[in-house]
């Protein structure tokens, strides 16, 4: 029988790399990537649906998925981070606490998407920092962004901003316009068309701002200590039509998928990826506080995570209700 071949577009993960390079086949189906940086990658799929299966937003997917949009996620989670551990301050602030943060003025690239999802619920609801007792300033177009895609509209009591196109997150945390900004990679990713503060480094920007959390691992450790586990980023969906007519692909694909993460896991500590969330010189320590998995798949072991990704979606009024995992994923992989 022949083999159905797939379109797949998303980052280049290490823990995902056996599966696109051929070394973890995909039973019944053969792949055709597509590498593409995240912020481009969910803009094109969200707006125009180009691929069979995709890297996809969280944060993203729940809004497309209460707003009727046809795709189908498999629990597979490729990224995961502290989200708030991007937040930077100037070197000169002052500000030295999240506490801080109240009545601040806070950038993010996009206001949906899921890091500053996240970081919303982590300042409310760790820190005390109400997201109605600041102004959020948004780096992203409307025509260049996922909300652009889904329709997005300010949630009523918000104090929103969008930057203006002759500036960006770092021009503006520079120059002392913001009182901090979520640089996620600002300063190492390669540039996009989507982030314009990824094309508008200059020499010495670095130098002057100074992460909010200095102690990475102390501060991840503390929010692992208190939640339970490490937020989640990105998943991959099927295209409804894709998945409605191989509905057998949603489980092959996360088995496949789960097969090149064990296989990377095997390689560990020899090949230490660059993108782990403490750094590749932090394997040990980061097992000591997260265990040896540190990107579990699957819903049982992501419950916890992905409720609370859902309360916080709904509290910050993103989406209308609290969806229910049935209507994310795909109905055979709910019990994986």
């Amino acid at each position: 029988m022949k083999k159905l071949q797939l379109s797949l577009v998303s980052s280049r993960y290490e823990r995902i790399s056996p599966l696109l390079d051929g070394t973890v086949p995909v039973e019944g189906a053969e792949l055709v990537w597509t590498h593409s940086n995240p912020s481009e990658t969910f803009w094109r799929q969200l707006k125009f649906g180009e691929f069979d299966v995709a890297e996809m937003s969280m944060s993203s997917l729940l809004i497309a998925k209460a707003r009727g949009h046809d795709m189908v996620a498999i629990p597979v989670f490729p990224s995961r981070r502290f989200m708030h551990g991007a937040l930077y301050v100037h070197k000169d602030s002052g500000i030295h606490r999240p506490e801080e943060l109240a009545g601040k003025r806070i950038g993010v690239g996009e206001y949906q998407q899921t890091a500053a999802l996240w970081t919303r619920g982590t300042l409310e609801h760790d820190f005390g920092v109400s997201q109605y007792g600041v102004d959020w300033h948004m780096e992203r177009s409307e025509a260049l962004s996922h909300g652009g895609a889904t329709g997005f509209t300010p949630p009523e009591g918000i104090r929103f901003h969008r930057i203006p196109e002759d500036k960006s997150l770092i021009s503006m945390l520079v120059g002392g316009e913001l009182d901090t900004a979520m640089l996620l990679s600002t300063f190492h990713a390669e540039p996009n068309v989507i982030d314009r503060s990824t094309g508008d480094r200059r020499e010495g920007d670095e130098d002057l701002v100074r992460p909010l959390f200095p102690d990475l691992m102390a501060e991840g450790k503390r929010y692992v200590e208190a939640h339970g586990f490490v937020p989640i980023n990105h998943c991959f969906v099927i295209r409804g039509d894709v998945h409605e007519k191989h509905p057998w692909l949603a489980f092959n694909l996360f088995a496949a998928f789960a097969k090149a993460k064990e296989h990377w896991l095997r390689q560990l500590p020899r090949a230490v990826p660059s993108d782990l969330f403490f750094g590749a010189a932090y394997l040990e320590q980061t097992r000591s506080i997260v265990g040896r998995d540190p990107f579990p798949y699957g819903i049982k072991d992501n419950a916890a995570m992905l409720q609370t990704l859902i309360d916080y979606s709904f509290e910050q009024q993103l989406t209308p209700r609290k969806l229910a995992l049935e209507e994310v994923f795909a109905p055979s992989t709910l019990d994986l």
